[in-house]
Formats: structure tokens, C-alpha cells, sequence
């Protein structure tokens, strides 16, 4: 938290350290949250159980600790501070019914269950950072990375031989904003795969969308044009979020400042957004930060600090850039 603290002032996180094992993975860490939906740990993943047990106590052992970390390293704190949780369908593609070995996907009732759950212990976590933290304004990120293949048809079944079928429509944006509306923060939407539905994302009332620049097809570009013109909020991946071997070798180095800087200028540029001018910058340019394209979960601490640094860095040189042209 201190590194986060350090690297990021302007916009630091509640930190996710998920090799500490069960419990601190996207799944265990959000399903610890869950309100009477206890969840345990099977050689498959994680489950739905009968009971709470040790599974669920070590999560929220390991949740409420970094807690006690963020409100330490934060005191005194003002500003922004995010906060993620596992999103719903990610969610439900990741943990097992209690009678069966298929996802909670293959159960639309067991679905609704999971996300009113998710909403009431996702809106007690958001009060619980607030008290911790009383001077921050609280952005909640919906960690998605299964939505894409949710909503293509392609998480499989227990057995690997079929696939389950792809959530109604109106189902697929109600469960998503149902936890958007009981957070009562604002809200963004991480999805670091490829096709992200950025028209969705921005139907169900997130503020803003993180993803992986360097996945963004072309067909996917006018999506993203209109829903930034619209008002919505891009978090782009700009920077790889493990170090290739080379700058592993070379001790925790990361890509040019200015290299990453100019990568968005030209995302900028394919979008047909106005040039930033004037002391604000530009409507546009205020909605733009750029970030790892994901979790730093795989990367080194040497390479995680100098990742942070370099965003901080190549965010500072987009400005003067973008008016460049």
C-alpha cells in the first residue's frame, strides 16, 4: 500500500495480492463479501457450500487485513481511491453450484441469487472502505474478465463438452447494473479480454471502461468512439502488465514514457476526438487515464513499482501531445 501510495497519489488503490493463494484470488476475495452465499475451495475452484468454514475465514482473515493496511497508509488521505470487486458474470462463470460442478451459469436462478448477494456485501464493503477512509471518494472497478465469452456462449460445462447458453439480453445488463446501483460509488468496468462490450458497459450506468489497448480490434473502434463521446470514462491499458524477459533480465525496466504516451495519441487520433486546448485540456482528454492493461498479479515488485511510475509519467506527456496533434 505504501508503493501504491507513492506511485499513484492521485489516484491510489486497495491493492490485490493474489499469490498469497485461496482466498486472496479474484473469485475467494470477492466471494468473501457475499451475504449467506458461503463459499469453499474444491481441487476445481471455488464452490457454493452449506456452510461458512475455514475457506471463508481465511478470506475475509486476508481482506480484512489489507483494510487495516489501506487505512493506515491512508490516514489523512483526500481524493479518489479505487476499489475492485469480481463483477457478477465473472463471478458466476467462476464458482461451482453446491450440487453440481458446473458454474453458477448454468443455473439463471442461482444467478439472480449470486448478484443480489454480490450487491449487498459489494454496497457493505464500499460503506466499510468509507469509514476506514472518510476522506476519499470511493470509485468501485467491476473486475469482468469472463464477460466477453459470457456473453458469446463460450464458458463450457463441467464436463468441457458443451457450452452454456449465452444470458438473455436484458438479463446480462439487469445483473450488472443491480450492483452498480447498490454500491453507491462510482462505478467503472475492467474487462482486460478481447471484445469488450463497450455499448453494454455503458447502458448499465458505468462511468467509465478499463481495457487492454493492445486488444482493441478495429470493428470495436467506433463502439468505443461513441460511448467516450457519450460521457464514458476510458481507463486504457497502455503499458504490458508483465515485463518482457529482456527487461526482467535488465532489473524491473519498463517502455518509454513517451512511447506509451504516443500509442494512446494514436488510439486518440483513430477515434476522431477534438485535440485538448486550453487550460482544461479539453473535455475528452479529462476523461482519459492510462493504466496497466491488467493486474500486476504476474509481475515482479521490481517491475510492479516501475510499472505505476511509468503510467504516472506517460500520463503527464499525453496533454502536450495530444494538442501536437
Amino acid at each position: 500500500m505504501r508503493t501504491v501510495f507513492g506511485e499513484l497519489p492521485d489516484l491510489p488503490h486497495l491493492a490485490e495480492l493474489p499469490a498469497r493463494g485461496p482466498g486472496a484470488d479474484l473469485t475467494g476475495r470477492t466471494a468473501a463479501l457475499l451475504v449467506d452465499l458461503p463459499v469453499e475451495i474444491t481441487p476445481t475452484g471455488w464452490r457454493f457450500a452449506a456452510r461458512p468454514g475455514r475457506d471463508l475465514i481465511r478470506a475475509r482473515g486476508l481482506l480484512s487485513a489489507d483494510l487495516d493496511a489501506l487505512e493506515e497508509t491512508a490516514d489523512g488521505y483526500q481524493g479518489p481511491l479505487k476499489i475492485q470487486v469480481c463483477g457478477p458474470w465473472t463471478l458466476a462463470a467462476t464458482i461451482e453450484l453446491a450440487r453440481s460442478q458446473d458454474p453458477v451459469l448454468a443455473d439463471p436462478g442461482a444467478v439472480a441469487d449470486l448478484t443480489e448477494s454480490l450487491a449487498e456485501g459489494t454496497a457493505a464493503h464500499v460503506n466499510e472502505v468509507r469509514k476506514r477512509v472518510p476522506g476519499a471518494q470511493i470509485l468501485l472497478q467491476l473486475d469482468e474478465p469472463a464477460l466477453p465469452r459470457v456473453l458469446a456462449g463460450a464458458v463450457p460445462t463441467a464436463s468441457g463438452l458443451n457450452r452454456l447458453p449465452v444470458p438473455e439480453p436484458a438479463d446480462a445488463e439487469a445483473r450488472l447494473r443491480t450492483v452498480i446501483q447498490a454500491a453507491g460509488a462510482f462505478p467503472l468496468v475492467h474487462c482486460c479480454g478481447p471484445a469488450v462490450p463497450f455499448g453494454m458497459i455503458m447502458a448499465v450506468g458505468a462511468q467509465a471502461v478499463s481495457f487492454d489497448l493492445s486488444l482493441l480490434r478495429r470493428d470495436e473502434a467506433d463502439s468505443l468512439a461513441e460511448a467516450v463521446e457519450a460521457g464514458l470514462g476510458a481507463l486504457v491499458g497502455a503499458v504490458p502488465a508483465t515485463a518482457p524477459d529482456a527487461a526482467e533480465r535488465g532489473g524491473a525496466r519498463s517502455p518509454d514514457p513517451g512511447a506509451t504516451a504516443r500509442r494512446v495519441v494514436e488510439l486518440w487520433q483513430r477515434m476522431g476526438w477534438p485535440a485538448a486546448s486550453g487550460a482544461g485540456r479539453g473535455a475528452v482528454a479529462g476523461q482519459v487515464v492510462l493504466t496497466p492493461a491488467c493486474g500486476l498479479a504476474g509481475a515482479s515488485p521490481g517491475y510492479a513499482r516501475a510499472v505505476l511510475a511509468h503510467c504516472r509519467d506517460a500520463a503527464r506527456l499525453l496533454p502536450e501531445l495530444i494538442e501536437e496533434g
